[in-house]
C-alpha cells in the first residue's frame, strides 16, 4: 500500500508542477519580470536617461497582472514623471490626469492620489511658463495656471491636517504658481528653465489639440445618448 502511495505521488508530481507553472507561477515570473524592469528604470533616472526609463515601466507595465492594480498605478504615475522630463511634457499631463480620475474613480489611497495631484501640479506649472514664452495667448496659458494652482491648493489643504511640513513645500509652490501668472514677461524670460524643460516643443499647440480633444468628447457622448432618447436612456447622462 505504502509503495502505492508513493507511486501515485511521483506520477502526480508533473501535474503537480505543470498547475503551479500555468497558475501562480505565471503570476509570480510576471511580477519578478515587471520588478526587474522598474529597477532598470530606476538606475536609468539616476543617470538621467528618461526616455529609457520612460521604455523600461513601459515594458514593466506589460508584465505587471491587471490584479495589482495599485502597483501598476504606482508605475504609471514613474512613467509619466519619465516621459514629462523626456520633453514629452504636454502628453505627461494627459496621462496623468486621466490617471487621476481612474485611480478617484476606483478609491485610490490618498497616497497615491497625492502622488498623482503633484506630479500634475508640477507638469501644468510648466506647461504654462513654457506657454507663456511661445507666445500663447493670457487665455490659453491661464488655463494650465488655473490647473496648477488648484492642485497645489487641494494638496496643501489635505496636507496640513496631518503634516504641516509636507504642506510647506505645497504651499511655496501654490505661491510660486500665483507668482507666474503675475510675472511680468521679461522677468519670465530672465528665469533659467529646467533641464528638462529646454527638449519641450510646440508646447502651446499640443495643449491646444489635448483641449479641442477634450471638448469633442462630451459632445459625441450626447450625440450618442440623444439616439437612444426614445429607449428611455438620459441625454447627456454623466460618464
Amino acid at each position: 500500500m505504502r509503495k502505492s502511495i508513493l507511486l501515485c505521488c511521483w506520477l502526480l508530481t508533473p501535474v503537480a508542477l505543470l498547475a503551479f507553472h500555468y497558475g501562480p507561477g505565471q503570476l509570480w515570473t510576471a511580477r519578478d519580470d515587471a520588478a526587474r524592469h522598474i529597477a532598470q528604470a530606476a538606475q536609468m533616472e539616476l543617470s538621467e536617461n528618461w526616455a529609457g526609463a520612460m521604455a523600461a515601466y513601459g515594458e514593466a507595465l506589460t508584465k505587471l497582472p491587471a490584479a495589482d492594480q495599485a502597483e501598476r498605478w504606482k508605475v504609471r504615475i514613474a512613467h509619466a514623471k519619465a516621459r514629462m522630463h523626456s520633453g514629452e511634457l504636454v502628453e505627461a499631463i494627459g496621462d496623468l490626469d486621466g490617471l487621476l480620475t481612474e485611480m478617484q474613480k476606483n478609491s485610490a489611497s490618498a497616497t497615491l492620489i497625492e502622488n498623482v495631484r503633484a506630479e500634475l501640479g508640477t507638469a501644468e506649472y510648466y506647461a504654462a511658463w513654457l506657454m507663456r514664452l511661445e507666445g500663447a495667448s493670457t487665455e490659453e496659458w491661464t488655463v494650465e495656471v488655473e490647473n496648477a494652482r488648484q492642485q497645489f491648493r487641494l494638496l496643501a489643504e489635505e496636507k496640513l491636517k496631518t503634516s504641516p511640513a509636507a504642506a510647506k513645500g505645497y504651499q511655496e509652490n501654490l505661491e510660486a504658481t500665483i507668482r507666474l501668472a503675475r510675472m511680468d514677461m521679461s522677468e519670465l524670460q530672465a528665469m533659467p528653465l529646467p533641464k528638462f524643460c529646454q527638449g519641450c516643443k510646440n508646447v502651446s499647440q499640443k495643449c491646444r489639440s489635448q483641449c479641442e480633444s477634450k471638448a469633442k468628447k462630451p459632445a459625441e457622448k450626447q450625440s450618442k445618448d440623444a439616439r437612444g432618447a426614445g429607449t428611455g436612456k438620459r441625454p447627456g447622462g454623466g460618464s
